[in-house]
């Protein structure tokens, strides 16, 4: 089986509906979105596909600042959207259906998007037991 070719390209939050708007007229689906913390930063990274080649545009993200929705071009975007907001603490405006920090119910708000939950780093071998 062949498989897919992959592209990552990061762009601004500027140019992010325009570029979905390309994928979208090319006839790209939408994959996945995905959300990961960089140092003390995140990058939200969407993922489209068309005849096994697969595009990524990452996007550098901060709760401070709100990402577009890109709910009206892709509506099952929404789900994504909802989740990183909710677990990560990033923002997103103009979501179709908007679940308003509701969309995961947890013990600590934005779970992945604070330092509340401590990361347990790998110990060196001489310290197993």
């Amino acid at each position: 089986m062949k498989q897919p070719d992959q592209k990552v390209e990061t762009i601004q939050v500027e140019e992010l509906i325009h570029r979905v708007h390309s994928f979208h007229d090319d006839g790209y689906r939408l994959v996945q979105i995905s959300c990961a913390q960089e140092g003390d930063a995140f990058e939200v990274t969407y993922s489209f596909d068309k005849n096994l080649s697969i595009s990524h545009i990452r996007i550098p993200a901060t709760p401070e600042n709100p990402i577009p929705s890109i709910s009206k071009i892709y509506l099952a975007s929404f789900v994504y959207e909802n989740e990183i907001a909710d677990l990560f603490g990033i923002p997103f405006s103009g979501i179709a259906i908007d679940y308003k920090g509701t969309f995961f119910r947890t013990s600590v708000p934005h779970p992945f998007g604070t330092s509340q939950i401590t990361v347990v780093k790998k110990k060196p071998e001489e310290q197993h037991e």
